[in-house]
Formats: C-alpha cells, sequence, structure tokens
C-alpha cells in the first residue's frame, strides 16, 4: 500500500433541499454542486505545481495571456467529490492592466489537466455593453466553436434555457448570451452532463462550466426501448393529479400573489424505456404509486417554545444550539439582528451570525429564531462537515427512512411545535443525498386541505440522526383563491392527457453512484414545455418560463433602446399600443428607470427592517409604493431634500434630471461651484443658476441630445429622450469603473 501524504484542504458544504416546484423531469437530475473532500494523494500518483497548471492554461489558450506573470497566479488545493475521486486543482489570475483590474480562474481535473471551468472578467467590458457587437445568433456559434475546442469527444444539443437566471440585466453590465449544452448519446440527452458557455456582447467568451461526470459510465441499450405509444396510453391511463396552490414571488416588490393549479403527480418521474417500470425517486415500481393521503403533523396547534424572545434571549438560544463537538474548533458569536418582514412574509425574526473558527482558519454561519415564538426556523448544521477537516470519519449511516422521518418528526416537535398544524407529513419519498449522507424529507404547507407548492419544512437527517438541516418556507397569505371556483378534476385530467408527450432521456436512478448506470426513461411533458401548469380557475395552459414576453413598441429614433430596457426589466410597458415614448415622464418613473438602470433595485427592500426606517418626506411614508425607489434615491445622493414633499407624479425637466445623472456619477461636489463654467447654449439663461454646473458636466459628457444649440433646461423630459440618456449614463459609469459604487 503506498504512503500517503497530506496533500490540501478545501472544504465547502451546501444543504440539498427538493422544493415542489421541481419539474418531473428535472427532479431526478443530480446536483451540479458537491462537497469538496480533503485528498490524500498517493506518493505513486502525479503531483502538479503552479507551474504545471500555468503551462496547461497557456496550451489551452495560446497568446490570449502571456501578458500575465507567474506572480500573477495563484494555485489553490487539490480536491475532490464524494462521488467523483478524479483530483481536481484551481488556478486563479489577477492583474491591472491601463489603471484597470482583471481576474479569472481555471479549473482542471484528472491526470490530462482537462478544462472543468473557466471565468474571466475582462477589462474592456464597457465594449460589451447595448447595443452589442454581436448578435444572439453569432455568440451561439462562438459557443459552438468553444465548446468543440474543449470537449470535442462529446455529442451536445442546445436546450433551450428554462429559466431566465437574472430576470433583470442593469445597463451597467455587459450583456451576456447563456448557452447550455446537454450532452447527448444516440441522440438522446443525458440530464446530468451539461456544458455552460457565456458569450459577451462583444463576442468574447468569459465563462465555461462543464459538469463533473464519473468514468466509465455505462448505458440503458437504445434499441431495446419499447414502444413510445403504448407507454404513453399506459401514462395516460394511470395519470393523477393534485390540486394545488401556487405562489408566484415577485423579488422586485415583495409581492406574493396566489393561484389554484392542478399538477400532475410528482411521485412519478417517468417511465422506464426498456421495462415500462414506473421511475419513482429512489426506485423501479411495476405499480403506479397510489396518492399519499395528506396528513398534518400535528391536528391541533401545538404551543409555542416562547412567548417572544429578548435579543439576549436569543443569544442563549443560539449558544446552546451551535455547540461544536470538536475541541479544535471555537463558535464565537458574531452578530445578532432583529428583522422586521423577514423574506417579506410577514414575520419578526432575529438573525445570530457566527463563526467556527480553527487553526488553519474559520467558517462563518448563521441561524435565524422566530422572535415571536423563539423557535429556530432556519438551521445548517456546518459542524459536521468541518469536523471531518480533523479527521472525523463520516458516520456510517444506520437508519432507515423510515426511522430517519421519526427522527425528523421528533425534531419537528421539539423545535418548532407553533408552526406544525400548518404542515402535513411528507407525501414523497425522502431523498437520500449521498454527498451530504443525511435523508432529506419536505413537509408540505395545506391550507384548506390543499397542499401549497413552494411553501414546506425542510428537515435533512444524518445516518446517525443527527439534524443537518431545517429551514421553513412560510408566505403570509392574507386571502387564498376559493376551491369553488376551479374546473373539475375530470375536466383537468383531460386536458392533461390531452396535453401529455413523453421525451427521451438518460438518467441516473436515486443515487446510482456505484454503478454509474444510465437507464433510459421517458419522462412526461406538457404542451413539450417542462414548466408549464394549468391554471385551475381559468383552465387555460400558462407557463413559468421566463414570464411574459415584453412588449415590443415602436419609435422614430429610440425604438432601439426603448424595447431594450423593456426586456431588460428597466421600463415597465404593460400595453404597447397605448404607450407613447414621446409622452412626458413623472419623477416617480424616471426614478425607478434610472433606478433600475445602474442597481439591481426593487420594490420594498427597504421594507426589510423596521428597527431603523426612516421616512424623508412627509408625503412619501412606508406604504407608498415609491418609498423604496425614494429612500434609495435619498441614500444614493441623487435627491436631495430641500422640502417636507417630493412630488412624484410632477413631470421631471431636462436640468433637473442633468443633476441627477452627476450626482450618480459622484460629480457633486464639481458641479456645486456654478461660477467655475460658462454654458455656450443660446439658452444658457434659462438654466437656473444651481443647475448650471450639472448641465455644463451633463452636457460636456454628451449625455442629452442637444439641437440647434438649445439644451431647453425646463422642458419636460419624455420616456425616449430618458431611453437614450441613461444608456449614455451607463456607459460613463462603465468608463469610470464606478458601477460598483451601486
Amino acid at each position: 500500500m503506498a504512503k500517503l501524504k497530506k496533500f490540501g484542504i478545501v472544504l465547502t458544504s451546501s444543504a440539498l433541499t427538493l422544493g415542489m416546484f421541481s419539474s418531473i423531469a428535472s427532479a431526478s437530475t443530480t446536483a451540479n454542486e458537491q462537497p469538496q473532500i480533503q485528498i490524500q494523494v498517493a506518493e505513486t500518483e502525479k503531483v502538479f505545481t503552479k507551474d504545471d497548471l500555468i503551462k496547461r492554461f497557456k496550451e489551452l489558450f495560446p497568446k490570449k495571456y502571456d501578458f500575465l506573470s507567474n506572480n500573477d497566479f495563484h494555485m489553490g488545493s487539490g480536491y475532490y467529490y464524494a462521488t467523483d475521486k478524479e483530483v481536481r486543482y484551481n488556478l486563479s489570475f489577477s492583474k491591472e492592466v491601463n489603471g484597470k483590474y482583471m481576474h479569472g480562474s481555471v479549473g482542471f481535473v484528472g491526470e490530462k489537466l482537462e478544462l472543468e471551468n473557466f471565468y474571466f472578467q475582462p477589462t474592456n467590458e464597457k465594449e460589451a455593453l447595448f447595443p452589442a457587437k454581436v448578435s444572439e445568433e453569432e455568440a451561439r456559434k462562438i459557443a459552438d466553436e468553444y465548446l468543440k475546442k474543449f470537449d470535442g469527444v462529446g455529442e451536445y444539443q442546445l436546450e433551450k434555457n428554462p429559466y431566465n437566471y437574472y430576470p433583470q440585466q442593469i445597463l451597467t453590465e455587459p450583456i451576456r448570451y447563456n448557452f447550455t449544452f446537454t450532452r447527448t448519446k444516440d441522440k438522446v440527452s443525458i440530464s446530468d452532463q451539461r456544458i455552460e458557455v457565456t458569450v459577451l456582447g462583444n463576442g468574447e467568451v468569459v465563462q465555461f462550466y462543464k459538469t463533473n461526470t464519473q468514468k466509465p459510465a455505462t448505458f440503458d441499450d437504445m434499441k431495446q426501448i419499447l414502444d413510445k405509444e403504448e407507454l404513453l396510453k399506459k401514462y395516460k391511463e394511470n395519470l393523477s393529479i393534485n390540486l394545488q396552490y401556487q405562489i408566484d414571488y415577485d423579488y422586485r416588490n415583495g409581492d406574493r400573489n396566489v393561484k389554484l393549479v392542478y399538477q400532475p403527480s410528482t411521485k412519478v418521474r417517468g417511465v422506464h424505456a426498456l421495462t415500462g417500470k414506473w421511475m419513482t425517486a429512489n426506485d423501479f415500481s411495476e405499480e403506479f404509486p397510489a396518492k399519499t393521503k395528506v396528513e398534518k403533523i400535528s391536528s391541533t396547534p401545538l404551543p409555542p417554545k416562547h412567548n417572544g424572545v429578548t435579543l439576549e434571549e436569543a443569544k442563549k438560544i443560539a449558544e446552546k444550539f451551535i455547540k461544536s463537538k470538536s475541541d479544535d474548533i471555537k463558535v464565537t458569536i458574531q452578530s445578532i439582528n432583529e428583522v422586521e418582514n423577514y423574506n417579506g412574509n410577514g414575520q419578526s425574526v432575529i438573525s445570530v451570525d457566527y463563526m467556527y473558527e480553527y487553526r488553519n482558519g474559520g467558517h462563518g454561519a448563521g441561524l435565524v429564531i422566530n422572535k415571536d415564538t423563539g423557535e429556530i426556523i432556519q438551521y445548517y448544521n456546518i459542524d459536521r462537515d468541518i469536523s471531518r477537516q480533523f479527521g472525523e470519519k463520516p458516520v456510517e449511516n444506520k437508519l432507515t427512512q423510515k426511522d430517519a422521518l421519526a427522527q425528523a418528526v421528533k425534531y419537528a416537535k421539539d423545535m418548532i411545535p407553533s408552526y406544525l398544524h400548518n404542515y402535513a407529513m411528507p407525501i414523497e419519498e425522502a431523498y437520500y443525498d449521498e454527498m451530504s449522507e443525511s435523508y432529506n424529507f419536505s413537509f408540505p404547507r395545506v391550507v384548506n386541505g390543499i397542499l401549497v407548492i413552494g411553501d414546506q419544512i425542510q428537515i435533512s437527517i444524518a445516518g446517525d440522526g443527527s439534524l443537518s438541516n431545517l429551514y421553513i418556507n412560510y408566505s403570509e397569505i392574507e386571502k387564498w383563491p376559493a376551491v369553488d371556483k376551479v374546473i373539475s378534476e375530470k375536466d383537468a385530467l383531460t386536458k392533461l392527457n390531452n396535453a401529455l408527450n413523453l421525451k427521451l432521456n438518460y438518467l441516473k436512478q436515486g443515487n446510482d453512484k456505484e454503478k454509474n448506470h444510465y437507464d433510459i426513461v421517458y419522462v412526461p411533458v406538457f404542451n413539450e414545455d417542462m414548466y408549464s401548469y394549468l391554471d385551475a380557475t381559468t383552465g387555460e395552459w400558462k407557463s413559468i418560463e421566463n414570464g411574459k414576453s415584453p412588449v415590443v413598441i415602436s419609435h422614430p429614433w429610440a425604438e432601439e433602446e426603448l424595447n431594450y430596457l423593456i426586456s431588460a426589466k428597466v421600463l415597465e410597458v404593460k400595453d404597447a399600443k397605448s404607450f407613447n415614448g414621446d409622452a412626458s415622464i413623472s419623477k416617480g418613473e424616471a426614478l425607478k428607470v434610472l433606478l433600475n438602470s445602474i442597481t439591481y433595485f426593487y420594490d420594498g427592500m427597504y421594507n426589510q427592517s423596521t428597527e431603523n426606517m426612516k421616512q424623508t418626506f412627509d408625503n412619501i411614508d412606508p406604504k407608498h409604493p415609491l418609498y423604496s425607489a425614494v429612500e434609495r434615491a435619498v441614500s444614493m445622493g441623487v435627491i436631495q431634500p430641500s422640502g417636507k414633499n417630493f412630488d412624484v407624479d410632477a413631470p421631471i425637466k431636462r436640468e433637473e434630471l442633468a443633476a441627477w445623472y452627476i450626482r450618480v456619477l459622484g460629480l457633486e461636489h464639481a458641479a456645486k461651484h456654478s461660477n467655475i463654467y460658462k454654458l455656450d447654449f443660446a439658452d444658457a439663461s434659462k438654466v437656473q443658476k444651481e443647475y448650471i454646473g450639472y448641465v455644463a458636466l451633463a452636457n460636456s459628457m454628451g449625455l442629452f441630445k442637444v439641437e440647434k444649440n438649445q439644451f431647453n433646461p425646463a422642458q419636460e423630459v419624455t420616456y425616449a429622450e430618458l431611453a437614450v440618456s441613461t444608456i449614455l449614463l451607463a456607459h460613463e459609469i462603465a468608463e469610470k469603473g464606478n458601477g460598483i459604487r451601486y
């Protein structure tokens, strides 16, 4: 046996939760993120140095990064995944180039140092701002070439992006085209083998990621599959559906909208294409799984742990809970904060942040306590992960799923009793996660006897019966849609059957990591859309994919700019026909457009904590729809209070908008000295003295369109003018490199 020597430590962890929003097709897909494990490399194995990695990096990217010296690189520790023992290496780099900072990283895997991931933030991102130099189709071709270069052995197909991970695009950031490719075998997608490529608007590839895959893998024989039409008929005969509440959360304003939907049973992931057996979370079954009866964890309300807690009492609760089992780890509480309207759900909580300190560094963590009940509603046991760094061996799983469920219920009754009458026992099988070595249970919320999609208690139990993770998802809803107005279950079942189709996929069953075998499975698809649902009230099919398509408007000279702002969710236009780009825009609306242009601002961001809630203007209180926008603008210095009220409905004039722009750029101090500026406009005398400096600076940067040497300072700004000028402002911010301020 070869003598082992320590090579390095990288330890991260995350709790895997399976929400009820998971689509049937994606629910069996292996998560990309896995805990990284300390490696022990045998002396007989090859150990790579920093110079080796740099050499390999420059082989992969010839001449492109020759300006980097060896001192610009930093080598990370080696690591591997619990389910993939190939050693991985990370190399990061950074350098100041012409006064601007660029950085990136590259990940290698295996003895051949294959490229697994790459990230790069160039110094010329301004070149990729709107308008883009390359179209999406041109970017797709660039991504294709990149794919062939770094994974030429595989066959891939471009996936339709299932969800827009960036629901808002601020104007100071470059345009990004994100492409996802799925590896195929015999033209059938392998669900957990993907490559993601990001191309900037100037054609530069800045991100590449390839999911780690075990080698070698075996696959079901495509030639042996059963007739699709026969299996589709079988699926339709057995299809069962559930009436459920679905909560849609709008992060921009904190609104929660509830609708009633019909969803197919999520107990079945698909049907095995070779045997016709039903694929469930952890195995294959001859029988279609029956519906689970909804049974509440507690039939009656249970008393809370406490009748309200102070910050000091919350600290004592946390101290008892976060003790470490290891003598090598010191736990210290860093901060305790009271938060109102936590996550917009109306709850008052106390957030406790703490640190696990050990000889090689430390790791931060936190838990959340309900202020009114003293119950811990959010917790992840990071101590178990860190303890492995000090040689503690993983606990052998000795629990059955039944035992683990009993333990989960025990923790729930002990820690969060006051919540339990609102939640039901799991209706789906537990997911056993080999990476975290724990059973993951989802206890769905029940309202009016109906399950609520998206609201659940997540509890994970480790093999020794200890608590790994607890998280309560709870939405404060005043009015739930009436059940008596929905279409019948019979009609809904007919609609789902008519929309049902089957699609072949290679999937791994449960946690089949030892064999590394892919089963060929027909997964259900409704309306050829993985993310569609049936509205139970209207009986119409709808899709959550990327929300609604943005409206498209026309304008003689600002059409491109206006439509970009709409597609980037900077400007909201509900009706394209009635929209007039030449109409004056109010101060309130202009303020929202400006904030959405330069920062990830959302309504309600100032309502998360009321402890230090302020009100700058008498007429803009916390209940005002523009309260967050106004207070954000005040905090940024865009608005400088000069009276008791702020007229959000009044049209904004060009000279005032110039002042907003210059303040955004951080040039307020220079603009104040109006006596040092001379305006050459024919109507210079019409500019109010207080705005002379702002107008002069804004004009020198070309932020405003000037015709016939007239600035027209008192002219009301139109939507079209605002669209064009905010894009010019974004370019100016990017040029100055101060977008990070926002």
